[in-house]
């Protein structure tokens, strides 16, 4: 079976669909099948980004490792079961299309709950939550008192993703490796940025996900999405002399897919 790896926040502008490329571009630059799925049925960020990737290939004459990216199928209301929905049956039907082909399956989340991502997770072998590094968005994750900045409980999100877990338990699947991944980490504001990861480290034992660094806030990741490419793709792409940022950013995505921890994935990028 493809291990399925969701992408997950239902927050906006928290680095998801950029996430979702670069860690399926790399697992296809490694040679490995890799089916990609975007439950953001109004943006499809995540899509685009692809069928940006498709064109600019095809206009530079290139050949470049590509995810298998789909829609997801249309429904026949006619053929559900009763009670069955029809959304579910969409994300199984798109699912099963690609899981004999695919070694693994990307799929990013809308920015809100939505039925297709609370299904969505109960799918996930890998769970990664992408988290812009500050309380705003801390708030995904847990309740914290005010003053003293302590976790008072888990959020409505960290809920859906326990119900997850135990969908997948009682089915007798492998547990959710969950994963928060802290976007945008910056020089500045330090001691801000070492509250945020000792709640973050508190949180983990809780609730139970592993804690990584992800991506600084750069602007090489705006301007790669129109062509589609990734920080892996820049030597292939004829870009011969990368700039100090953009080796660090490119070092990023290489330890973000050794920290993911993934089946069949050698460490090298």
């Amino acid at each position: 079976m493809a291990h399925i790896i969701v992408v997950g926040n239902e927050k906006g502008g928290s680095g998801k669909s950029t996430t979702c490329m670069h860690v399926a571009t790399a697992l296809a630059r490694q040679g490995l099948r890799v089916g990609a799925l975007d439950l953001d049925l109004r943006q499809k960020s995540f899509g685009r980004y692809v069928e940006n990737r498709r064109a600019y290939l095809a206009r530079a004459g290139l050949t470049l490792a590509t995810p298998d990216y789909r829609d997801l199928p249309d429904q026949d209301d006619a053929t559900l079961q009763p009670g069955e929905n029809p959304y579910d049956a969409r994300l199984s039907a798109a699912v099963a299309s690609l899981d004999p082909v695919s070694d693994f399956i990307v799929i990013d989340c809308p920015g809100s709950h939505t039925r297709l991502s609370q299904v969505a997770h109960s799918l996930a072998d890998t769970l990664i939550t992408p988290l812009n590094d500050s309380f705003v968005d801390f708030d995904l994750l847990a309740r914290t008192d005010p003053e003293t900045g302590k976790v008072k409980g888990p959020s409505i999100y960290a809920e859906m993703v326990w119900n997850a877990r135990q969908l997948r338990a009682q089915a007798g699947l492998r547990p959710i490796d969950w994963i928060v991944l802290r976007n945008r980490l910056g020089a500045q504001q330090m001691h801000n940025k070492k509250k945020v990861g000792a709640a973050l480290e508190e949180l983990s034992k809780r609730i139970g996900f592993r804690v990584i660094p992800g991506f600084s806030e750069r602007v090489i990741f705006r301007e790669l999405f129109p062509r589609g490419i990734t920080l892996l793709d820049l030597k292939d792409t004829g870009v011969d002399h990368l700039n100090i940022s953009n080796i660090a950013a490119r070092q990023e995505v290489r330890d973000l897919m050794r920290e993911l921890r993934l089946p069949g994935v050698t460490p090298e990028f």
